[in-house]
């Protein structure tokens, strides 16, 4: 890459959002485009997070786009390393090789007025972008938690998303911080091989059955020779999910028999009152992701397990400090304590029309129209932005939806011809934002009694969307050019030199007319 490079979109991130972003620019027909990923390869959360036991909560054939369907997935949850293949699958069949910059971490990027551009600073040279589509993702940069005394812990400190496979845990004292899909996860893989596991819960997830199997080889067969089976096998998985959304929009008490069916699933596996209660939620289900494992509970009830009903407090050098005072000895600390969602830390990078960043924009809350615009940040687009996070089906339905509206959005900036953005209006953000946080105060994760990853400092849910995923696609299928403000390239004035030339040129065209 030239230290100058100017492309028609600059995409950031090469997971789902990112690499989806680019296939669907190549077929619109724009091949002027790079994709910024700041690793050494592609595949965004899928490779970041390869801790033991990874493996996603969707059902596989759900949790792909449907463009690029895989008939060959091995089981019906997929783990880690199959979805993270089907991404590297993805940028080899769709053609993205050379349109990737590896190893290019976007440091800062300004908005130019008078060009009408971006201007991006990268780890490995500057460029600049008539759009840049931001596909970094709420669930990219770890979160660990300031905890007194933990700069003088003797032994290990890893977080999940940065699993130090290089490390032995084999007969070690390890804990577990934290109660979140990845734990439940980790919990079982390791408690085979950890001397002791100790589990500092802040709050219990409510878990239910995980419906996994191996996929059969005669299925797999089958979405080959007819691939029309698995559409309708995703279509089935679809519209179960859609019928769901209801109870978690509308209606939470629906939820009270899914409730005891987890509660069912506890004392199946827990048999001991005392731990039972422990790990009982207080909080409607829903309110919180429900979690899916098999083995999670089991792993519990096991003699070497023990768990801390309170959050981690502080760290006296290898004895870990819980909040209700429990004291426990530690060879290893697992930090499962998730990611800055509500607060990315790329918003801090991207400075707009008015030189204020998209982090102090965002100070009292991230919003975007139709999660895809901020106000004050004139082509810029993200995807999987605010509130269009799901409690219950696949994120790549809602990728594809902010596609199409990626792709309709360029449209009509080649409709409005020559140097032009489009500024989402302040008033059009605040309505839909409105719109949304109004829907939310019926929710089960505005109503259950917990509190979540979801909301932000300020109590507000600006993580998921309360509707169904066939309406999302409905709001985000065209642009609305009433949302949205267009700005024009001022005309730039000659310099003097310049329209001393230029009048020379002319005088010297007249006099050859004449001869």
């Amino acid at each position: 890459m030239s230290k100058h490079e100017h492309v028609r979109v600059a995409v950031i991130g090469s997971g789902f959002g990112g690499l989806g972003a680019a296939v669907r620019l190549r077929r619109e027909g724009i091949t002027d485009f790079v994709v910024l990923e700041r690793a050494d390869s592609v595949g965004g959360t899928w490779r970041d997070n390869s801790y033991p036991g990874c493996a996603c909560d969707v059902p596989s054939h759900l949790y792909s786009f449907s463009f690029a369907p895989n008939p060959d997935w091995p089981r019906t949850f997929s783990g880690q390393r199959h979805i993270r293949a089907y991404l590297e699958h993805v940028a080899d069949t769709f053609g993205l090789r050379p349109h990737l910059r590896l190893n290019r971490e976007v440091l800062k990027m300004t908005w130019d007025a008078e060009e009408l551009r971006w201007d991006l600073e990268t780890s490995d040279g500057r460029f600049t972008a008539d759009v840049v589509v931001s596909a970094t993702g709420p669930l990219s940069d770890p979160k660990i938690p300031d905890i007194p005394g933990l700069d003088g812990f003797p032994g290990k400190v890893f977080h999940s998303a940065r699993w130090d496979h290089d490390y032995e845990l084999r007969g070690k004292r390890v804990a577990m911080i934290g109660t979140g899909a990845s734990a439940i996860q980790i919990v079982p893989a390791i408690q085979p091989e950890v001397g002791r596991l100790t589990l500092f819960q802040r709050t219990p997830p409510w878990v239910m059955p995980r419906m996994d199997r191996n996929i059969t080889a005669f299925e797999r067969r089958l979405h080959r020779a007819v691939p029309v089976t698995g559409t309708l096998r995703r279509g089935l998985l679809w519209g179960i999910r859609e019928l769901q959304v209801s109870a978690f929009t509308k209606r939470p008490n629906e939820l009270g028999l899914v409730e005891n069916l987890a509660k069912a699933n506890i004392g199946r596996a827990i048999k001991d009152p005392e731990l039972r209660a422990r790990l009982t939620p207080t909080y409607r289900i829903g309110c919180k992701r429900i979690l899916l494992s098999n083995t999670y509970y089991p792993a519990l009830a096991q003699p070497n397990v023990d768990v801390v009903a309170a959050g981690l407090r502080e760290v006296r050098g290898s004895t870990l400090v819980a909040s209700d005072g429990t004291e426990t000895e530690v060879d290893a600390i697992v930090f499962g304590t998730g990611f800055h969602v509500t607060d990315m830390p790329i918003a801090e990078r991207v400075v707009g029309a008015d030189g204020s960043t998209l982090a102090e924009t965002w100070k009292d809350g991230i919003e975007a129209l139709r999660g895809a615009t901020a106000a004050g940040f004139p082509n810029f687009m993200t995807i999987i932005g605010p509130n269009t996070g799901l409690g219950n089906s696949s994120m790549i339905l809602m990728i594809e939806s902010q596609l199409n509206y990626m792709a309709d959005y360029l449209r009509q900036l080649k409709v409005l011809g020559g140097r032009a953005a489009l500024a989402a209006r302040p008033s059009a953000v605040g309505a839909w934002n409105r719109k949304i946080q109004n829907r939310m105060e019926r929710t089960v994760w505005k109503s259950g009694g917990c509190d979540s990853w979801y909301l932000d400092a300020n109590g507000r849910n600006t993580t998921l969307w309360p509707g169904t995923t066939g309406e999302f696609r409905r709001e985000t299928r065209t642009v609305d050019l009433a949302e949205y403000e267009v700005l024009r390239a001022p005309e730039k004035k000659p310099r003097p030199v310049e329209a001393a030339a230029k009048r020379a040129t002319r005088k010297a065209k007249t006099a050859e007319a004449a001869r």
